[in-house]
């Protein structure tokens, strides 16, 4: 019996993609026969004509479903939606964007049967990419090394291969600010990566800008681990601790030697400002994390299906 493979393309506004996507899929997939492919696409609110073109493929091909959610909620939360609805022995998760290369899968199938659970994979090429950006992702895979126990490796991607039992657990969880790639480093499991060169976008351009990259960034921060309220705590200790040598040091200058070297308004300005913008960026801090809890707390829906298409 032949093994089944879904493969998980989250989609948003990529109508002049996606068909191409189908064909180097088509033309991959054909030369692993051993496996049995389907392919799930969700449609994450697109707003250009992704649904009609999806639709069409779907219904001149019985390997195509696609699950049409009702907005944009969007991309981690529409792979968490293809998550919840596939059935198979191995899901490969990629963009619609042809900047995952079809053509890797042969390699993700390669090391999922030598017994990896998790087939991650790193990008080579980055002339494309900004300064700015190539020096963010690194910053940001560092600092989540350093401050959470989730072994996250730079330069890293989303396309990657999780076998059945990585999905039913993936399944289970339920937090609503959530960094796919983060929740399945979290797991463990037995995971290889293997690298590969991304082609320019085939048509279009990103929809993944600063603003949303830095609200994953906090999101991922803030979920996988508690280091910023601790170093609120340790910024507070620290600033009252030399806030009351200070007084000390100004008290003995005043009554002892008379040195005038200080001022009792000066001093206080100084501390008073100091202080205040400490305060200020605790409490900001500790604003994102009752923000998350009351997203948990509120308990919506993480989704909500408009429909499925699939052929008859």
């Amino acid at each position: 019996m032949k093994k089944q493979i879904s493969i998980l393309v989250p989609v948003y506004n990529e109508s002049r993609s996606i068909s191409r996507l189908f064909e180097e899929l088509e033309r991959v997939t054909a030369s692993l026969p051993a496996y049995d492919f389907q392919y799930l696409f969700i449609d994450d609110g697109s707003g250009d004509d992704s649904g009609a073109v999806l639709s069409h493929l779907a219904k001149k091909s019985d390997k195509i479903t696609v699950i049409e959610l009702s907005r944009n909620f969007g991309k981690e939360v529409a792979v968490t939606a293809g998550m919840h609805n596939v059935n198979s022995d191995a899901v490969i998760i990629m963009d619609a964007d042809l900047q995952h290369p079809p053509a890797v899968i042969p390699r993700f199938i390669e090391q999922w049967e030598q017994g990896f659970d998790i087939v991650a994979t790193k990008r080579t090429n980055f002339e494309k990419r900004s300064l700015f950006k190539r020096f963010a992702s690194h910053a940001f895979y560092r600092l989540m090394s350093m401050i959470s126990e989730v072994d996250m490796v730079s330069q890293t991607t989303d396309f990657r291969l999780l076998d059945k039992k990585v999905v039913e657990l993936f399944n289970s969880f339920t937090e609503r600010n959530r960094m796919v790639r983060g929740i399945i480093d979290w797991m463990g499991f037995k995971k290889t990566y293997i690298e590969f060169e991304a082609p320019a976008r085939f048509a279009g351009q990103s929809v993944y800008g600063y603003k949303k990259l830095l609200s994953l960034a906090l999101n991922s921060i803030t979920s996988f681990s508690s280091f910023p309220l601790k170093l609120t705590g340790y910024l507070c200790l620290i600033i009252s601790t030399l806030s009351g040598l200070g007084m000390v040091v100004i008290l003995i200058d005043k009554f002892t030697f008379n040195y005038g070297q200080f001022t009792f308004l000066g001093l206080f300005m100084m501390l008073n400002t100091f202080m205040t913008g400490l305060i200020l960026i605790s409490l900001g801090l500790i604003a994102l994390y009752i923000g998350n809890i009351h997203v948990e707390v509120v308990n919506r829906p993480l989704y909500i299906i408009r429909s499925i298409i699939k052929s008859k």
